[in-house]
């Protein structure tokens, strides 16, 4: 068992904390942001590690037609961050890179601090061309990639050394971070003189590692030639060992770093029970245990709501758990908490776009990333029924955000299929397209919403986090049954599965349509008109049940107990 007095490195190849922090592109990076500040409410001795991305991701800006337009972030990490006195160097294609890092403090409800160290390769020192590591998240081809892997993993852990930081356990959040895993097995090596990998060594690199997983898509799972990575980091005993480092069929031409972890790293978990089985069934022969993500409720309870909660349940931030006893709370403020959210929503509705959307008119909040599984336009796709569905009921609104990565053609068309049909639907059913998603939109559109919709097709979706934010709001969800949702979803209490089923994806993605259309006409839009007593009784069971549940210190004690401690 490892030593609890010692600390555990948190690698993530993006974290979350702030708006005016963009280090962070959506989903993963706000988890990390999340994870830390719940270690931090924990008094967990935690360190969290990323790179420092002077571009940012991207600010994202619209075209008259939904075209994504793309352009660097604005921000100075010198005037929001503090530069730290030690500097590390890293090899990368025989050149020597050095690296620095900025800190960021995260402070907890329990009083406690966790350091965040932000790496930076932008010295005059270095290379033009190795000054660029750390410029921009998500760009650049595989030998960038690793160029990156190799700051994430090796320059930081070499770093939270110098800052004498005493790292028991070092977890790989995704397989970005692999090159720790070398790290620490050259460490071994150097002490022990040994030219050779032993199962002593394979072992201490082991017993020193723990592993998340977050995708369910084959693609999403870095793969290398071990070749490059030689010519990159130099060579090492490692690279050699095919039976470690890549699948048995890939016969040592083939680095992947989700097989590469998974053998070197003494616990490995996915985000949601059924993406543990998914992920077994891509890994067959690891043990990959299900711990389902959470979110941050302190962070994302807007502030109405986190003011009723304060009031009625004292002690919350604390312990997330004590939401459960949201029935403490009258319907009457819930529903006053959550008008003022949605007030806040529609006036950045207005700022962005011009657009007037009216705060007596159900409202359907949908953001993530723009791409072909999750099926950004699926409550689009039969708008002659949606605006029956709006006429019968007085009105329909839907608010969409979300950026498509810069090399998904097909995630920047759903941009402007949106626009279009947005277009052919005004005066029937208003559809706003907000740009540049990020922390301070999804906090207004997860807390403002009346209903959470996502659209994953299944089983695509690794886990979700979205709609827990928006549970934490009182805001129930309308859900494809993947990933989080097929745990938290309560019908009728807290929201609504989108279902069934089709030989094709045509086929699948008409029943889903149909579905969802029928669950607006028939279960969701009566109730939120016409018994608005009900309607908040569902608003309390989203907060009670998955609001209290879906938090990342549970999250992060199941961490503890079961991969930390283990």
């Amino acid at each position: 068992m490892p030593d609890p007095t010692r600390e555990i490195c948190y690698l993530s190849l993006e974290i979350g904390l702030s708006a005016s922090i963009p280090t962070y592109s959506g989903g993963l990076g706000l988890l990390a942001g999340d994870t830390i500040m719940a270690a931090a409410d924990l008094g967990l001795p935690y360190v969290g590690v990323t790179l420092l991305y002077r571009g940012g991701y991207f600010t994202q800006t619209l075209g008259p037609d939904g075209s994504q337009i793309e352009s660097e972030a604005q921000w100075s990490p010198e005037d929001m961050l503090e530069e730290m006195p030690q500097r590390v160097h890293v090899p990368i294609e025989g050149r020597t890179v050095h690296i620095r890092a900025f800190r960021k403090w995260v402070n907890g409800a329990s009083g406690w601090d966790v350091p965040v160290y932000f790496l930076d390769a932008d010295l005059p020192e270095n290379d033009e061309q190795d000054r660029l590591i750390t410029r921009s998240l998500y760009s650049g081809d595989q030998r960038h990639r690793v160029k990156q892997g190799a700051v994430l993993g090796i320059a930081g852990k070499r770093f939270v050394r110098a800052a004498t930081h005493d790292i028991a356990t070092f977890h790989m959040n995704e397989g970005h971070a692999f090159l720790v895993m070398l790290e620490l097995m050259s460490e071994y090596l150097a002490r022990h003189r040994s030219p050779e990998i032993t199962a002593a060594c394979i072992e201490h690199v082991r017993s020193r590692c723990v592993f998340t997983t977050h995708t369910p898509v084959a693609a999403g799972h870095d793969r290398f030639d071990p070749k490059m990575v030689r010519e990159i980091i130099g060579d090492h005993p490692l690279l050699d060992r095919p039976e470690l480092i890549g699948p048995p069929a890939a016969k040592g031409k083939e680095l992947n770093t989700t097989v590469m972890a998974l053998n070197l790293s003494r616990f490995a978990n996915a985000v949601a029970k059924k993406h543990a089985e998914v992920s077994r069934g891509m890994f067959p022969g690891f043990a990959i245990e299900g711990i389902t993500n959470g979110v941050h409720t302190g962070r994302w309870a807007t502030d109405s709501m986190a003011t009723l909660f304060d009031e009625h349940m004292p002690g919350w931030r604390q312990d997330h758990a004590e939401l459960r006893n949201a029935a403490r709370i009258p319907a009457s403020l819930i529903r006053e908490a959550h008008g003022e959210a949605k007030a806040a929503l529609l006036t950045r509705v207005q700022s962005a776009t011009g657009q007037t959307l009216r705060d007596d008119v159900f409202t359907i909040g949908f953001a993530r990333r723009s791409t072909a599984y999750k099926r950004p336009d699926l409550a689009l796709r039969d708008p002659a029924r949606l605006a029956a569905i709006a006429e019968k009921f007085g009105g329909l609104q839907l608010v969409f955000a979300g950026k498509a990565h810069p090399h998904d053609g097909p995630g920047k068309d759903y941009l402007r299929r949106i626009n279009e049909i947005a277009k052919s639907l005004k005066g029937q059913v208003e559809v706003a397209i907000v740009p540049n998603y990020e922390i301070d939109l999804a906090a207004l559109m997860v807390a403002g919403s009346d209903i959470w919709l996502n659209t994953p097709r299944p089983p695509m979706e690794a886990s979700g986090t979205s709609g827990m934010k928006a549970a934490a709001n009182g805001v129930p969800s309308l859900s494809t049954l993947d990933g989080w949702w097929i745990e938290g979803c309560v019908p009728g209490v807290t929201g609504w599965a989108i279902e069934g089923g089709g030989k094709t994806d045509d086929e699948l993605d008409a029943a889903h349509t149909a579905s969802l259309l029928d669950a607006l006409e028939h279960d969701i839009m009566p109730v939120w008109k016409d018994d608005p007593r009900a309607w908040s009784r569902i608003q309390r069971a989203c907060i009670a049940t998955n609001g209290s549940h879906f938090s990342t210190q549970r999250m992060v004690r199941e961490y503890i107990t079961r991969a930390y401690l283990h």
